[in-house]
């Protein structure tokens, strides 16, 4: 069986972006971004392996899910493919036109464990939205968090909004970078 991975980059008060949905606020300068360069390339989006001369293997994903708003800023500056080193799922409530390739799911619960229970390929990237990983909180295996040292007080929250239910995770490993950022991982405890 295949496992999900949400890999995003968080705050230090549990917020993955803006109110309005920017993300600008987080680092993508300095020695955190060497780690995710060597370990985790297949999340970096295309044209930004392009840029930087870096090639994924899809050695750790095959597989990339993220939400419509996720998705969104990709398309608001032209580029309608981000991922497309990766099969692409985005999840929306509303019918989209979007270019071959890319899957839109109007269930991505039951497309998550679809795709988790598909025996080919590697593993699968949970991208964001914070309301699209509280959809399918049960299904995610590993967190990989990007520990930003700053407060944004307000936005969108890691697991968007989820009701009361703890669900245990155990610490895997730990990078303190240089730049400040501590990734932090962990996997599910079942």
């Amino acid at each position: 069986m295949r496992e999900l991975t949400y890999l995003v980059a968080v705050s230090l008060d549990g917020l993955i972006a803006a109110p309005d949905g920017s993300y600008d606020a987080f680092s993508t300068e300095g020695d955190h971004m060497d780690v995710l360069f060597d370990e985790y390339a297949d999340t970096i989006p295309t044209h930004v392996q392009d840029a930087v001369g870096i090639t994924s293997d899809q050695s750790r994903f095959d597989t990339v899910v993220m939400g419509w708003d996720t998705y969104l800023p990709a398309l608001s500056v032209g580029i309608d493919n981000p991922y497309r080193h990766l099969r692409q799922v985005v999840a929306s409530r509303r019918s989209r036109t979007v270019p071959a390739g890319i899957t839109v799911t109007a269930d991505p619960l039951e497309t998550v464990r679809a795709l988790k229970a598909d025996t080919h390929g590697t593993g699968v990237y949970l991208a964001g939205g914070g309301q699209l990983a509280a959809t399918v909180i049960d299904e995610i295996d590993h967190l990989v968090l990007k520990i930003n040292p700053l407060l944004l007080g307000d936005g969108i929250r890691l697991f968007g909004k989820t009701t009361h239910m703890p669900r245990g995770f155990a610490l895997t490993s730990t990078r303190a970078c240089d730049s400040g950022v501590v990734i932090a991982e962990y996997s599910r405890c079942r």
